[in-house]
């Protein structure tokens, strides 16, 4: 016999497996040795009052054992004597992208400009160690995209766009914990999710595609207003060529790829500025915000996950709001050139650190910044970025003020401990972060405070800045096809084309891209 429960139990309880088949068998009157599995479907907490409860789906299995896997297996076919699609961009995107293409008969050509996931890495402790940011390896460019370091975090607000729980699914099969499929929010973490990523590439070479890295696209090939293929330039060290890839293209480079958004605007492809959110990462003690969220002097406790929170309202006709939460985390150095400072954060799959940030973030309309040109928000981005590396002593320094200090205009004279490792710089940033985002960011901060007593504080830093929250550029595109809106045979992809917030809202589009470039194959459009 199967069963399913809803269930809502103390934490103590929601702990293991045995606990629970003890509290199941005496609520339901079972006996416990007749409970041969349970299986967890959904799990959330429950920190609206003193009392802290899990809520929890649960499927009981009794005197027998379940048959199916805990998740749902796609199968890859050969298809290296397919029709090839080129793919630009290694990030969730372009390899979601890629494995549907498999899927579909298509054969993958995956075209990253940054290193492979293990390569990257060492590029990233340069940052810290040497304040030297490669403009091809970074945290936003590399195998993987952004969210490779920086987090893994698996909760997306788009749930009409496509099929979330398939792209779930495939992170299990390429060896994510099957605790995504179940959990409120699912995180990977950024210790493991390079080893999924290097998974999906593996899935990809196996069935016949190709993966080059730091092979840099530097223009569409073009027959009228189709397109048949890339131009690109391989920096490997022993090759410096360019070459040619043919087919259609799916364009999945990422939120941070300013020169791809420059060749478009100078190739009159048509693009138009996109409205972003702009502000700092805000780091509190992890202790402080498990108080905090748990209503508990002693914090967390022995059963209870590091604390999470999420705050919006408005101030004068924008949003101001908490972005990519990372409870026990770090926050890092995220520009992807030599004379910025961009800072994001990110968590280890246990949640351990003993800090939390988030972002916090203002919303910015393409209105609110001066000019008519389409790369007018990227180039304000941009002039943060540098400002901010300026502040910063033209290192990777970041200039950062006490939140408290923030909210009254007060220079801070000393600075808390951090996680972020470069170091930081006490600097004013009320005074030289623009105007419409410090005065916002500050009102927001005293309506935080009064709805969460303790976190306006001056125990918190605020570290600048937080500017890679989204594209600020959209690559316009046809809705129905997914093509763009004059370029046969282009499908612009994911967060960097203007259409996804994140690893599995641009998963989801990665997906939809490659069903659409497969239908246009199919219709003979390409050949």
């Amino acid at each position: 016999m199967i069963q399913e429960y809803d269930i809502r139990v103390l934490p103590q309880v929601a702990v293991n497996e045995q606990s629970l088949r003890n509290y199941i068998a005496e609520d339901k009157g079972f006996d416990v040795r007749t409970i041969t599995h349970l299986r967890t479907l959904r799990k959330s907490i429950d920190a609206r009052q003193r009392t802290i409860f899990v809520n929890l789906r649960i499927r009981v299995y009794i005197n027998e054992m379940p048959e199916d896997d805990v998740y749902e297996h796609t199968e890859y076919p050969d298809v290296s004597a397919c029709q090839q699609v080129i793919v630009v961009g290694a990030g969730p995107g372009g390899l979601f992208a890629a494995l549907k293409l498999i899927e579909l008969g298509c054969r993958p050509i995956v075209l990253e400009r940054g290193k492979d996931v293990h390569e990257r890495k060492k590029d990233l402790s340069l940052i810290t160690k040497e304040q030297n940011v490669d403009p091809e390896s970074n945290y936003c460019f590399g195998e993987g995209g952004a969210g490779a370091y920086s987090d893994g975090k698996l909760f997306t607000r788009s749930k009409k766009r496509g099929n979330i729980e398939k792209i779930l699914n495939v992170f299990c099969q390429h060896g994510a914990s099957t605790t995504i499929l179940s959990d409120a929010h699912p995180h990977i973490g950024t210790d493991k999710l390079p080893r999924v990523i290097e998974n999906m590439r593996n899935t990809i070479l196996r069935c016949g595609g190709e993966v080059h890295f730091q092979t840099k696209m530097t223009r569409l090939l073009l027959e009228g207003d189709t397109v048949i293929g890339v131009e690109a330039i391989s920096q490997q060290p022993m090759d410096n060529k360019q070459h040619q890839f043919r087919g259609p293209v799916i364009l999945a480079t990422g939120h941070s790829a300013r020169d791809v958004y420059r060749y478009l605007s100078k190739d009159k492809i048509e693009i138009e500025a996109k409205g972003i959110a702009v502000g700092i990462r805000l780091e509190h003690p992890s202790l402080l915000i498990d108080q905090i969220q748990y209503h508990n002097k002693q914090g967390r406790g022995k059963y209870l996950p590091a604390a999470e929170y999420s705050f919006v309202t408005q101030v004068d006709g924008r949003g101001v709001y908490s972005f990519c939460m990372c409870p026990g985390g770090f926050v890092i150095p995220a520009a992807t050139d030599k004379q910025q400072i961009v800072v994001n954060g990110m968590s280890p799959s246990n949640r351990g650190g003993q800090w939390s940030n988030s972002g916090m973030v203002v919303e910015l309309r393409p209105e609110d910044i001066e000019g008519v040109n389409e790369l007018k928000v990227m180039n304000f981005q941009e002039q943060i970025e540098q400002n901010c590396w300026q502040q910063g002593n033209m290192k990777q320094t970041a200039p950062a003020q006490r939140m408290a200090d923030f909210v009254n205009n007060r220079l801070s004279y000393d600075l808390p401990r951090s996680s972020y490792a470069p170091g930081l710089i006490s600097s004013p940033l009320h005074f030289w972060m623009p105007e419409m985002i410090t005065k916002r960011l500050q009102e927001g901060f005293k309506f935080f405070g009064k709805h969460a007593h303790g976190f306006l504080t001056n125990e918190a830093i605020m570290i600048g800045v937080e500017t890679r929250t989204s594209s600020p550029v959209r690559i316009i595109r046809n809705m129905n096809t997914l093509m763009h809106i004059r370029i046969q045979g282009l499908f612009p992809c994911g967060e960097g084309a203007g259409y996804a917030g994140g690893i599995v809202s641009a998963g989801v589009d990665g997906e939809r891209c490659a069903e659409m470039c497969a239908a246009y194959i199919k219709n003979g459009a390409s050949k």
